[in-house]
């Protein structure tokens, strides 16, 4: 089966349950590492999740996933947080992160460099807008974006 197709039936299964428990689904990954496929949902809410929050949503999926049986095969089922520097996807996580260092990797470099880090003013029209140190306003398409994340400094 297609990867993006289970990612797919794995959300419509998915979001009753996670709304369900007044969390928010983040990401959804299907992915073969070694000889195992591994199903993995990363949820949050505000505050963060618990290991609570992660086995509840775990037992009620994969119990729906077990009725309706929609991937062939075997394939570990995993629920977990996204983590301090969980990749913002949507534009809810966009404007949540509004103002926060965020760090923008590129697919290919611009002015040399293919990670950018800068303050998140926005995203507007499929463009993300960072306040970079030392040069202002940085506008980057998201066709050119291969990934962003809240930067995290320890």
């Amino acid at each position: 089966m297609a990867k993006n197709r289970v990612e797919k039936i794995t959300e419509e299964l998915a979001i009753p349950i996670i709304e369900n428990e007044k969390l928010e689904l983040v990401d959804i990954e299907y992915r073969k590492e070694g000889p195992n496929w591994f199903l993995r949902l990363y949820i949050d809410k505000p505050g963060g999740i618990t290991l609570d929050d992660c086995q509840k949503v775990s037992e009620q999926l994969g119990k729906k996933l077990d009725e309706e049986d929609p991937i062939k095969g075997n394939y570990f089922l995993q629920v977990s947080s996204p983590g301090l520097d969980r990749p913002l996807k949507n534009e809810k996580d966009f404007m949540r992160c509004r103002g926060r260092m965020v760090e923008v990797k590129l697919y290919k470099a611009l002015d040399g460099n293919k990670v950018i880090e800068g303050e998140l003013v926005g995203l507007e029209n499929n463009v993300i807008k960072l306040n970079v140190a030392n040069v202002g306003l940085v506008e980057l398409p998201r066709e050119k974006v291969a990934l962003t994340k809240l930067a995290i400094k320890f």
